[in-house]
């Protein structure tokens, strides 16, 4: 199959995917179950790639095969074909949907074999721009006042025409002030950290320029992996807070577990990246029933072909 027709391929069967997750936990949007949401979504997820003409498997899910009933780390998917890993967050941003609050989103990433980091479920520290700017700009081991004053020079504005955002945890404070001193402007979400690094792609529509901070390593994955598909820049670093966690990582593969990752270390091969919308958000409008029909709004981007589109889609809903 060409590289072409792989990522095709790899696109129809990540928006399937999304979208089929928006439309389920988009029916639980504001009744406080973020339970119930996460799990309509990861069934609906599960659904669509068993049918899916691939040979799937699980390398960023919903946990271990002890911790999850659906979409774990290492389950199999797929009716057969190429062989795909994938990276899934069923739904990203459990409470804001469980809140019918802005930016939760359903979202995949899809490689050939080996094409996606195996990250363990442990903290990594996070920097991401979009494109557009020269390789080296930013760097994890620079402070991140020093990061934004690189971006600012090399956008050619003043400081505080730049915006970063930042997950609202008190572990963040150190980085708040000093951006503040600065003269920088500060996004703080609630949750939701793919969001967060996927905004620094389209600055224009989300307003966020830079993006820092602790999160979830797996979340880090995916982040990459939209990076990656849109041209920027992305680094991490494993955070284990355990010797119990920095040996899990260990035996992942992660022999170095303080290594500086990079966008390659991260997402090393081709992939796929899609999200759909499930409350109204910065860059999508949530899913929408009207007249028997479910409107969703799909964001999927392809580093096979650099093919990055949007597709609004009307699915038949009793």
């Amino acid at each position: 199959m060409s590289k072409h027709a792989t990522g095709l391929l790899l696109s129809q069967i990540a928006v399937a995917a999304t979208e089929a997750a928006a439309i389920a936990c988009a029916r639980l949007r504001g009744f406080g179950r973020k339970n119930d949401a996460d799990q309509a979504a990861v069934d609906a997820m599960r659904t669509s790639f068993q049918t899916a003409p691939f040979s799937g498997k699980v390398v960023i899910g919903e946990g271990e095969i002890d911790e999850a009933p659906m979409l774990y780390i290492g389950e199999e998917v797929g009716a057969g074909g190429i062989k795909v890993d994938i990276a899934v967050d069923p739904l990203e941003g459990t409470k804001l949907c469980a809140n019918d609050a802005p930016n939760a989103m359903t979202v995949v990433a899809l490689s050939l074999e080996g094409g996606l980091l195996h990250a363990p479920d442990m903290y990594m520290d996070k920097i991401a721009i979009g494109p557009g700017y020269a390789p080296g700009l930013i760097d994890l081991d620079l402070s991140p006042a020093e990061n934004v004053m690189r971006l600012a020079k090399a956008k050619g504005v003043p400081v505080s025409d730049i915006r970063a955002c930042l997950l609202d945890r008190d572990r963040h404070a150190k980085i708040i002030d000093e951006l503040r001193s600065l003269g920088a402007s500060i996004r703080l979400i609630p949750d939701g950290d793919v969001a967060g690094v996927f905004w620094t792609t389209e600055t224009t529509r989300s307003g966020i320029d830079i993006y820092f901070g602790s999160g979830g390593a797996p979340e880090g994955v995916l982040a990459a992996a939209a990076i990656r598909c849109a041209g920027g820049q992305m680094q991490g670093r494993l955070l284990p807070e355990t010797e119990a966690e920095a040996a899990r990582a260990r035996a992942m593969g992660h022999a170095d577990v303080s290594k500086k990752l990079t966008l390659d270390d991260m997402v090393p091969g081709d992939v796929v990246f899609a999200a759909s919308g499930v409350t109204d958000g910065s860059m999508f409008e949530g899913v929408r029933f009207e007249a028997g029909g479910a409107h969703v709004d799909t964001l999927v981007w392809d580093s096979f072909s650099g093919r990055r589109s949007r597709v609004r889609s009307v699915w038949p809903y009793a």
